[in-house]
């Protein structure tokens, strides 16, 4: 289930990326497989990126312009600036969930507004999935999981059945979540770790068992 399908059926379909990095480009490829939208176009501050094949309209702060004509997504890459943005728009434009084609959604599944679900990514049944969430290349999550607004599950990660993580965390590119886990908001997750226990206070978990760095307090 996509949040806000309904409204969805309104719009002329033309969508506008917010990010126009290596992720908006990735977010431009899903859309355009997609096959439903007649313009894609981008939105950034740095008006020096260009997309081949894309269009840069102008810088984020001057959505409102085309508003009433397009579906909205941020493809920034970042937990707290996307949800920044996100926050800001979504009370005038459409915010909207992005899958790929190659991707497996499961039975009973909630898809938040602003999800983006990457190719060869697996989200299986009776998982829910909150707003501005990314699933990126190749991960998986299995059944019954709750995934926290504005999270960023890196390519490549396996998270088991029943696990919650909080929001704006962020998993790491190839780490691994055992079931049954819980894991607090604004935790950051290393490459490669493996989660085998709750994690109750935000901080940086790197390993395999996931340990918590220890910071020396020293400036450097």
């Amino acid at each position: 289930m996509f949040l806000g399908e309904k409204s969805r059926e309104t719009l002329n379909k033309g969508l506008i990326i917010i990010g126009s990095g290596g992720h908006g480009k990735v977010v431009a490829d899903i859309a355009s497989k997609i096959g439903i939208y007649q313009h894609i176009a981008f939105l950034d501050d740095d008006l020096s990126i260009k997309i081949p094949g894309y269009e840069l309209l102008g810088r984020t702060k001057e959505y409102q312009k085309w508003k009433d004509r397009y579906e909205f997504v941020i493809a920034i890459g970042n937990s707290s600036i996307r949800s920044k943005i996100q926050q800001e728009i979504e009370k005038e434009v459409f915010v909207t969930t992005l899958v790929h084609p190659n991707a497996v959604i499961g039975e009973s599944v909630t898809l938040g507004k602003g999800t983006v679900v990457m190719a060869n990514a697996v989200v299986n049944s009776g998982t829910i999935i909150e707003e501005g969430v990314i699933v990126n290349t190749g991960s998986t999550i299995d059944h019954d999981c709750k995934i926290g607004s504005f999270v960023h599950i890196a390519p490549g990660c396996h998270i088991s059945g029943t696990v919650y993580i909080g929001a704006k965390s962020w998993i790491g590119v190839g780490s691994c979540i055992v079931n049954n886990v819980s894991i607090c908001d604004e935790s950051i997750i290393g490459a490669g770790a493996t989660v085998i226990n709750d994690i109750k206070e935000k901080g940086t978990y790197v390993g395999v068992p996931a340990k918590k760095v220890k910071h020396s307090g020293k400036n450097t």
